[in-house]
């Protein structure tokens, strides 16, 4: 960057943006605040406020309500984006595709010497660090609600599987995402995996087919395989998600599909984010072909735009869309609270959480409802964003000044992650085995398929906060990857 020629405020701007451009102002530093700035350059308090507002226009600095302005760093590092070509099947491979077989020891084997490997760096998990939730008013509120009913974890309710209260408080929880669903057909349940494993269980019987995008979420190939189902993978686009195109030849020729399972917003890996014709489109079709729509959609908060999206659910007029949600990484990881509702299986899947795990414990529930009730879960959302944003954007830095030539990645408009392309000639299952031996856990591509289709892809968590071992994690990750590209 070139020092600005012009008014006072241009040329500060241009100085501090060098600052930011060479790193000596660090991402997520706190900049000198309006008062700090007119006592160091002494200059009015309209010059201070126009500087810091161009510093943001250009993308330097992000404001903070109430807190102040903080660097942002580049947005966009240096790499290329992953090309769709790379991360789709050949659509002729749907008509074909075999049931998974082994998904669920292949990938313990991995989760499992993970589990035993002496993990300094952890960017193999997805669920924010302790200091991104607001424990405060949490544990504040967690104590007056055992004040209020000093016999809440004494009693059982031993007919509803769900308190009114979080019905309630998720029933006007979904209203604002543009979803009419009453209360009673509000559904709690353990996180999303129960959510998942119930909806699947209700509509599938064993040997049914259910289609999935491909990548797709570990978590969901091992339930589906634990049901003795069949996992149809189906590519997906980064502009558009699933491909309908794709899903109409598996209609033609899988006789036994039952359900499509979809993460519309923010897609676990991929980060897409579908577009509302898609998001139609999907529902009708599935509406036509009598297939169930089950959809995860626990990464929405995340995403970073003027106004959410709207969920599949919300264009539901024949119960075909199973909607669930996990609070786990907004609310609290500790409660595991998540909620479902059902459409037209709301009381086969009530009968089945009934008959399997009874009653999802009442505390849980009666906590989330006043959390997620209150403005003070809004904002802890707007906070949360904004770092989880700059965590992002200093890894996709760390990876572009690391990485070996020919690396790929794009960077999301939200989330927890980022899917990154490694070069020609390096395997992410070695590079895992390498990571962990230098106390390194990343998630590599071979845990999103049961197909060698993302063998040369990764994914790193950008949930917890970034440090100076963060980024000599990165720097070894790139090491070990260069010396794979150059036998």
């Amino acid at each position: 960057m070139t020092p600005a020629a012009g008014p006072l405020y241009q040329q500060l701007a241009s100085h501090y943006g060098q600052a930011i451009e060479k790193n000596t102002l660090r991402t997520g530093m706190r900049m000198p605040s309006v008062r700090e700035l007119m006592r160091r350059h002494r200059i009015s308090l309209s010059t201070a406020l126009q500087t810091l507002r161009l510093l943001e226009e250009r993308g330097w600095l992000e404001a903070r309500p109430r807190v102040g302005y903080f660097v942002r760093g580049i947005a966009v590092p240096p790499l290329e984006e992953v090309a769709d070509a790379d991360l789709s099947a050949p659509l002729e491979a749907v008509a074909g595709a075999h049931p998974f077989a082994g998904i669920n020891e292949r990938i313990s084997v991995l989760v499992e010497s993970a589990r035993r490997a002496d993990v300094k760096v952890d960017l193999g998990g997805a669920t924010p660090g302790p200091e991104l939730f607001d424990t405060a008013w949490l544990n504040k509120t967690a104590i007056a609600l055992l004040r209020e009913q000093p016999n809440l974890l004494a009693q059982s309710r031993s007919t509803a599987t769900t308190h009114p209260d979080f019905q309630a408080a998720m029933a006007l929880r979904a209203l604002d995402a543009g979803i009419r669903v009453a209360p009673h057909q509000v559904l709690a349940t353990v996180g999303n995996t129960e959510a998942m494993h119930l909806a699947l269980t209700a509509v599938c019987q064993p040997g049914d087919v259910v289609a999935v995008e491909s990548p797709t979420y570990y978590g969901l190939l091992q339930g589906v395989e634990s049901l003795g189902l069949k996992t149809l993978e189906i590519p997906c686009s980064q502009a558009s998600g699933i491909s309908l195109e794709a899903l109409d030849l598996a209609v033609r020729t899988q006789p036994r599909l039952r359900a499509v399972v979809v993460v519309p917003d923010l897609q676990m890996p991929l980060g897409t984010l579908m577009p509302d014709a898609q998001k139609a489109a999907l529902a009708a079709f599935c509406r036509t072909h009598d297939l169930a729509l089950v959809e995860d959609d626990s990464y929405r908060p995340f995403v970073e735009a003027n106004e959410r999206p709207r969920p599949i659910k919300s264009w539901d007029t024949s119960g075909h869309v199973v909607y669930c949600e996990s609070l786990n990484k907004t609310l609290a990881p500790g409660l595991r609270q998540g909620w479902m509702s059902a459409g037209r299986w709301h009381e086969r899947i009530q009968m089945l959480k009934f008959a399997q795990s009874r009653n999802t414990p009442a505390f849980s529930q009666l906590l989330a409802a006043r959390w997620v009730g209150a403005p003070a879960f809004e904002r802890h959302l707007q906070r949360l964003r904004p770092r989880l944003r700059v965590q992002r954007e200093q890894a996709a830095q760390a990876i572009a000044r690391h990485f070996p030539a020919g690396t790929r990645l794009r960077l999301p408009p939200g989330g927890l992650s980022l899917w990154v392309q490694l070069p020609a000639g390096v395997r992410s299952s070695v590079l895992f085995r390498e990571a962990l031996r230098e106390g390194i856990r990343i998630a590599p591509g071979a845990m999103f398929s049961n197909t060698d289709r993302y063998e040369h892809f990764i994914r790193v968590s950008c949930a917890q906060a970034f440090t100076e071992q963060t980024d000599e994690a990165y720097r070894v990750l790139g090491r070990l990857a260069a010396a794979q590209a150059a036998v």
